[in-house]
């Protein structure tokens, strides 16, 4: 058995309060409110302090259920633990269970409209109007993108995220453990009200269940060691890499 901290966005509370009482060890958890990634740079600040909260007891490491989320786990360091989090751009991502699920439903249109049980129930949106391009500065220049981040990440970024919407329904990520029959129809009656479909799309717990259970395989997840920040890498597949904290 080992000892992890764990921390998470709270629109994954169900699905992460159901894995933690499946998994095999034994799990601090700590939630961050669901607006923060509205502001990155203070959601960064936040999750850091709390990483370096943890250094007072003994964790075998400190895991993170979150996506890139804006940047904002961008920059993340690992200091005597290693932070463990998924391969995911958002958390889109964790509420599909896969990165080939994310390209099939989001990767054509990553701008599309969607809802969940867990993100419909918190805070004030029960739809999500993706706002990442703001979240990323992608109202920049190609000039300035290629200065932040590369010329490569920044193209494949405008290619991505400035991609035109696609169609006007809101795809509904229904995770069968966790789905609540009221907030369902709270979500199709606000997007009927809007003139909008809603598709629903099978979820999946798979990438939150293995990142609780310890099991870490390279494709899905980053393995941050201690001494390294996590560094974003503007792709569909390795998403972001650990580099040492000097460089």
């Amino acid at each position: 058995m080992f000892y992890y901290r764990l921390v998470a966005c709270d629109v994954l509370t169900r699905e992460v309060c159901h894995c933690i009482a499946r998994s095999p060890h034994a799990i601090d958890p700590v939630f961050t409110e669901k607006g923060e990634h509205d502001q990155p740079n203070a959601m960064r600040i936040h999750l850091q302090t709390i990483i370096d909260g943890a250094q007072e007891k003994e964790y075998d490491a400190i895991l993170l259920a979150y996506g890139l989320c804006g940047n904002a786990t961008v920059g993340l360091q690992a200091r005597k633990q290693p932070l463990v989090i998924p391969r995911a751009h958002d958390c889109t991502t964790l509420f599909l269970g896969s990165k080939a699920m994310f390209t099939e439903h989001f990767g054509k249109n990553p701008s599309q409209t969607w809802a969940s049980i867990g993100y419909s129930e918190r805070g004030d949106k029960v739809i999500a109007d993706d706002s990442t391009r703001q979240h990323l500065g992608l109202e920049q220049s190609l000039d300035e993108l290629i200065e932040l981040y590369g010329e490569e990440n920044a193209q494949y970024m405008l290619g991505m995220l400035r991609t035109e919407h696609g169609s006007d329904d809101v795809v509904f990520i229904d995770v069968p453990e966790t789905r609540i029959e009221s907030v369902h129809d709270r979500i199709r009656a606000i997007a009927e009200a809007e003139g909008k479909p809603v598709r629903e799309v099978t979820g999946s717990i798979r990438l939150i269940d293995q990142l609780l259970a310890g099991d870490w395989p390279e494709d899905d997840f980053l393995v941050v060691p201690p001494g390294h920040r996590i560094e974003a890498v503007y792709d569909a597949d390795e998403v972001a890499r650990a580099v040492p904290i000097s460089a």
